[in-house]
């Protein structure tokens, strides 16, 4: 409504000149109090994951750094979309964040297949140095380009270990041999559990707990924190810490969206972001030593292995294999050497 409405209307309706001001002060003001941009956030993670959790750290670190610019709208247990739908939605400009997986990315981008591969990240510090630094700007850019979403902070998700329902001292990949292990139900998931020396068996993860107990399998290989959820320490003995595949989450902005910011609102994005990945992976470290501690008081024998001969024998089977083949030339190397 313009200033010369408002005056006319005022003057109608007999009020002075100071109220006119206020009025036309408030029209001004109006359309930039309404200008807040909106980042919806979709995940399936539920309340109590720290997954959950990290995105009200986002938020208030955001609304701490960039007071009144965004409204951060987090929408939890998969509510808004369903898991693995997230990046075409980023893409058409449905949904502005969301933490998307390696395994999704590889979809699109088939070259980051490697950062699905056993024995690639060490642990969650080599992770965080690994997409921290020059590997991961390489790494995100085609992602960047094919997928239209812009990673922004890398969230610790688990290192998965074998948990086997009988004592067998596992020590090397030989020692797996014959041993029915329980892997999701998907070529590139079996692949890693021969590649581990053991006869993968797919199975769905509601299956597992039957299937140790009655011994239609060996074992089976999750984070910790999963398997202690799923109660998989009352039928099983013995723990492997293998630690044969450390995974990770990437907390993403859809790129158009992000673009459109401004370099310093970009900067307190990321910031916010670091900060809610910072908090996931202290948080979800703190509860895998925990509950290493937890299964010990159980009964559990918990055995560490010879994790240099598994990592040697599990990057020889994928770099003799089909899926190395994609990968970026002395990509592999790079990682191995990065501290």
């Amino acid at each position: 409504m313009g200033s010369t409405r408002i005056q006319k209307l005022l003057q109608a309706a007999g009020l002075g000149t100071a109220t006119l001001a206020v009025a036309i002060g408030m029209s001004l003001a109006a359309p930039a109090a309404m200008a807040k941009q909106v980042i919806r956030i979709s995940t399936p993670a539920v309340p109590e994951d720290w997954h959950a959790k990290m995105w009200t750290v986002f938020k208030d670190t955001l609304e701490k750094s960039a007071p009144g610019e965004f409204d951060v709208q987090i929408h939890l247990n998969a509510a808004l979309f369903k898991q693995g739908t997230e990046p075409a939605a980023m893409a058409r400009g449905n949904l502005e964040m969301s933490a998307i997986s390696a395994q999704d990315i590889s979809k699109i981008v088939p070259e980051f297949s490697i950062f699905t591969a056993g024995y690639i990240i060490r642990d969650p510090a080599h992770q965080q140095a690994v997409f921290n630094g020059p590997i991961g700007q390489e790494a995100f850019k085609p992602v960047i380009q094919k997928m239209e979403v812009t990673p922004l902070a890398t969230a610790y998700l688990g290192t998965r270990q074998v948990m086997l329902r009988d004592i067998k001292d596992v020590k090397t990949p030989a020692d797996l041999k014959g041993v029915k292990l329980r892997m999701p139900a998907s070529k590139e998931w079996l692949f890693l559990g021969e590649a581990l020396g053991a006869t993968p068996t797919p199975l769905a993860f509601g299956e597992v707990y039957l299937a140790l107990k009655t011994g239609t399998i060996d074992g089976q290989d999750n984070p910790l924190p999963s398997a202690r959820a799923a109660k998989f320490y009352e039928v099983s003995k013995e723990i492997v810490l293998t630690s044969h595949l450390v995974d990770g989450i990437f907390l993403s902005f859809a790129t158009k969206t992000f673009n459109a910011l401004t370099p310093a609102q970009q900067d307190k994005v990321r910031a916010a972001a670091q900060a809610a990945a910072k908090y996931n992976n202290e948080n979800r470290i703190k509860d895998e030593a925990n509950d290493v501690e937890q299964f010990k008081a159980q009964g559990l024998k918990i055995v560490t292995p010879d994790v240099a001969a598994f990592r040697k024998a599990v990057q020889d089977k994928y770099l003799q294999s089909d899926y190395a083949k994609i990968w970026p030339k002395g990509m592999l190397e790079r990682i191995n050497a990065t501290k």
